[in-house]
């Protein structure tokens, strides 16, 4: 279905954001739609068995073709912030595309993790060694508390927030900042949800990185292995991996990367080697821009590592073994 929907948007002409002012071209949407083509033989191929030669292939299509479905869905958690705050959806096509390719990661990643796991000779469904090949229903180990180590990480990495959601709360709670005046600020969030959160002294991308938190305090925890008491019927039954595992890695790739290409920008801006930001409403001058570029590029990149971190960690701890090999 992706590489039909890619062929369709070439022939057509369908316009899909790549960047803010770059769309698509068809000649990109034809080679999306051709790599679509031996990533599912691979998908198909990883689940028989294969000659020495495809042992080695497979896994290598299949991950080459992962990587490039998972890089395209770093604008996944800018869609799902709009969205909340009722600002509605830009481009419908660039929508379809992020929830296309999100999907096509999610469907591959398992199937490269077996592949892998078949390769270094162990059991591809819980990566353990154990010769009798698969026994029975998987044991899931008991709910456990992240390493301190990598707790003491995802802290830090939290802690790069701070910067952009004082400047958040400062505008929402009528002072200046940045060049910008609260009235300014209030008149650009002047429609749906982000108005009316504002008008109490909330800015709903400050709510989005909460939720990010939340997350990350669920992955390090044992509540976010087994639903605690506040959560009412769900209490005491395990939490399914893959419910907190897929949005922290999904989010985690988007905002890495994006933070990341912030960071990097901003310092360029700032010593001149790149053209500086022409002001734009709310902001009244380049340089708050420029600061509040570097802030957000310190929240998301913060945000998006710690999540990979911590659902590493999630994964290894939770990560279940079939019967024979759990005792």
């Amino acid at each position: 279905m992706f590489g039909v929907l890619h062929v369709a948007w070439a022939v057509t002409g369908t316009t899909v954001p790549w960047t803010a002012h770059t769309s698509y071209p068809p000649a990109l949407h034809l080679a999306q739609a051709a790599l679509a083509v031996p990533g599912a033989a691979a998908a198909v191929a990883a689940t028989r068995p294969c000659s020495r030669g495809g042992r080695r292939v497979v896994p290598l299509a299949l991950f080459v073709t992962a990587s490039v479905f998972a890089l395209q869905t770093t604008a996944l958690p800018l869609y799902v912030v709009t969205l909340a705050s009722g600002s509605g959806v830009e481009s419908a096509t660039g929508l379809v595309h992020v929830l296309s390719t999100a999907i096509g990661a999610c469907a591959l990643v398992p199937l490269v993790v077996g592949c892998r796991r078949r390769l270094r000779g162990t059991c591809a469904r819980c990566g353990r060694v154990h010769p009798d090949g698969l026994d029975g229903p998987r044991v899931h180990p008991p709910a456990s508390v992240a390493w301190r180590r990598t707790r003491r990480l995802v802290y830090l990495l939290m802690c790069a927030t701070l910067p952009w959601a004082v400047v958040k709360t400062v505008w929402t709670l009528g002072g200046d900042a940045l060049g910008v005046t609260a009235q300014g600020w209030r008149d650009a969030n002047a429609s749906g949800a982000a108005k009316a959160l504002a008008t109490v002294g909330l800015d709903v991308t400050v709510l989005a990185a909460l939720a990010a938190i939340f997350l990350l305090v669920g992955l390090m925890y044992p509540w976010g292995q087994v639903f605690p008491r506040w959560t009412l019927v769900l209490a005491g039954r395990r939490v399914p991996r893959l419910l907190p595992l897929v949005p922290a890695l999904l989010t985690g790739v988007g905002l890495s990367v994006y933070g990341v290409v912030l960071v990097v920008l901003a310092p360029l801006v700032a010593v001149g080697i790149l053209p500086a930001y022409e002001p734009k409403p709310p902001f009244t001058t380049g340089a708050g821009i420029t600061w509040m570029i570097l802030f957000g590029g310190l929240t998301f990149g913060g945000l998006g590592v710690a999540l990979l971190v911590a659902a590493r960690s999630y994964a290894t701890r939770t990560r279940p073994a079939c019967g024979r090999a759990a005792r």
